[in-house]
């Protein structure tokens, strides 16, 4: 109670001055902390962006590997591509007759 008491002196004072909306803006320290604060919270998405993104396409890579080794494992390796270094299909054929031709001709 005599908390409240000795309170009461110090609401009356202030609600009898009068607002001056000049004394109460943040000010340029203010304004300057915000700005940080924005370009911190804008740096913080485009981050966030980059690793979703990342994310997201590590995912694709991992499904599409994913169906190819189910379409291998089904379909067996009779209908896989042919390895890089394979000599099947039509170019096979003119391997072949190079191998058969002495060198320098």
């Amino acid at each position: 109670m005599l908390v409240i008491a000795a309170a009461v002196p110090f609401l009356v004072h202030a609600a009898e001055e009068e607002f001056d909306p000049d004394t109460v803006t943040p000010g340029v320290w203010g304004f300057v902390l915000t700005f940080l604060v924005m370009v911190v919270v804008v740096l913080l998405v485009l981050d966030m962006v980059r690793r979703i993104r990342r994310v997201n396409y590590r995912a694709e890579v991992r499904a599409q590997l994913e169906a190819e080794r189910l379409e291998h494992e089904v379909f067996g390796d009779s209908e896989a591509p042919d390895a890089p270094g394979s000599t099947s299909g039509p170019d096979a054929a003119a391997s072949d007759d190079d191998e058969d031709l002495p060198p320098g001709r």
